[in-house]
């Protein structure tokens, strides 16, 4: 196998991740490779792949966002108050509007406080948490309008709607990362912020702008999720940032920064999704399903930061040397 090769499977080693948990699945359960099923699987990992989306942004950087859960809930519950009160385009963009707001605050406090992302959005997820539970006292409210719980339930093609979205949330932002100018800069500035700074890089436009993008990205993900309920929920949001990081280090970004794509995220969410469904399938204990969860982040997580040394057990044929021609073995 060729460098180049041995560099595009390390990248997409999720796909074989994902490729063995489906074989299994497929001999284990006859269910699962019914194409009602699949789509299941597509759909429910919708919400947690657009979170996962808007975390590659920022990991790639060396960042993190631990508030995606937080924002969800929030902008969630913006959007259905909006709702009930202007219709259904003006609620949307407050619900984009929310979590671009909330992106942008925790870009400035990691910017220009120098906050460590860890620390700026634990505090803004506990803060947003709090807000979503405060104004509406816990409850849920909910959400009537025929056009908007279309975006979680309707279908095109055969296909749900929320699986189109995913679909195209990742193309266009896969673009953005992978061909634009931007995307070029979020790589550099992740891979050494300095040298980025002194080729002139804005490196704190680059993370404000990322975490804009994992914001708006995070509102997305609350019109699928409180359109498939017809509610919106004001803890929708709880623990699903630990699913779309698990994602994202599943589909091959380093935490280290630098390194990862939107596809790699993507397959990523997909591994989770399956892993999930198959153990639904085979009635394994949900606290099960947990602890092999973990299991899988842990092997992604190893295989990240080991993969050099397993490249070295790995014995290698000793270069043989040249054959010797009847002419050349002459002059000898």
């Amino acid at each position: 196998m060729t460098s180049k090769l041995k560099t595009v499977a390390g990248r997409l080693r999720a796909v074989w991740m994902l490729l063995l948990v489906g074989v299994v699945l497929s001999v284990t359960s006859p269910v699962f490779l019914t194409p009602t099923n699949l789509l299941n699987v597509a759909l429910a990992t919708s919400v947690a792949a657009l979170l996962a989306a808007g975390q590659t942004y920022v990991i790639i950087l060396a960042e993190i966002d631990l508030s995606v859960g937080s924002a969800l809930g929030f902008s969630a519950v913006v959007t259905a108050l909006t709702l009930g009160t202007y219709g259904l385009v003006p609620a949307l963009a407050a619900g984009l509007a929310t979590g671009a707001a909330i992106g942008l605050i925790n870009g400035l406090l990691v910017t220009r406080t120098r906050m460590p992302s860890f620390i700026a959005t634990l505090a803004t997820m506990s803060v947003f948490a709090g807000l979503t539970l405060h104004i509406t006292s816990g409850n849920p409210i909910p959400v009537t309008d025929y056009d908007f719980q279309g975006i979680g339930q309707a279908r095109f093609a055969g296909v749900p709607v929320p699986v189109w979205i995913m679909l195209v949330a990742f193309g266009v932002f896969g673009f953005v990362l992978a061909r634009t100018r931007f995307g070029r800069y979020v790589y550099a500035t992740g891979d050494n912020v300095e040298a980025a700074r002194l080729s002139g890089i804005r490196v704190h436009r680059v993370k404000v702008l990322a975490f804009v993008i994992s914001g708006v990205l995070a509102s997305l993900a609350g019109f699928v999720i409180t359109a498939r309920l017809s509610t919106a929920q004001p803890t929708a949001g709880a623990g699903l940032e630990l699913d779309a990081i698990a994602a994202v280090i599943i589909g091959g970004t380093s935490l280290a920064g630098g390194r990862g794509t939107l596809l790699g995220t993507l397959v990523g969410a997909l591994v989770l999704g399956v892993i999930d469904n198959g153990m639904n399938l085979l009635d394994v204990s949900p606290f099960l399903q947990d602890v092999v969860k973990g299991l899988v982040i842990l092997l992604a997580v190893f295989l990240d930061r080991n993969v050099d040394v397993l490249r070295r057990l790995v014995p290698r044929r000793a270069a043989q040397p040249p054959a010797r021609t009847p002419e050349l073995a002459q002059h000898i």
